[in-house]
């Protein structure tokens, strides 16, 4: 079973150093996906826009300038309050967004909780997978793994294999 940790905010998409937009959001994090955070932005509307970046990247510019290239997130003041920005670029555009330092933070905190850094691959199930697939099993050929046995197995052939024409 995967857990969502999600939470619904306002950001502002920052247009002037004068002027800037409401932009509602939601952010959510699932286990099945340990290692990212998902966007969505205009959420409630007929096209609402995603984005998914490392979780690693923003939990970092909480504290820090960090990213390059399509995401780049610090930490700032504006009026006196703790702001993160988020600078987006795509091939649609760029887009240059403000979000509450505290409420980003305290969602980060939660998923920080769900999957702490460092375990993400225990959440992905790589190594379970792979000892099934290397683990010798009954009805097997003694000694070899279901990866041997796939492997002797192949239902291509190798040109090696084929018969030559004309014989």
């Amino acid at each position: 079973m995967h857990t969502v940790v999600e939470r619904e905010l306002e950001l502002k998409l920052v247009l002037s150093p004068e002027r800037s937009i409401p932009v509602p959001a939601r952010l959510a994090y699932r286990t099945d996906d340990p290692y990212a955070v998902h966007i969505t932005f205009h959420i409630g509307s007929d096209h609402p826009v995603n984005w998914t970046f490392a979780r690693e990247l923003l939990v970092e510019g909480v504290f820090r300038p960090c990213g390059h290239g399509d995401v780049r997130i610090w930490p700032t003041k504006v009026d006196g309050r703790s702001v993160i920005l988020m600078a987006l670029s795509s091939p649609d555009g760029d887009a240059l967004l403000e979000a509450p330092s505290a409420q980003v933070s305290a969602w980060l905190e939660r998923t920080l909780r769900v999957v702490p850094p460092g375990s993400e691959t225990e959440q992905l199930g790589i190594d379970d997978g792979l000892a099934e697939l290397l683990a010798p099993t009954t009805g097997r050929t003694p000694g070899r793994s279901r990866a041997e046995e796939l492997y002797l197995n192949d239902p291509w052939p190798s040109d090696e294999s084929r018969p030559e024409e004309g014989a």
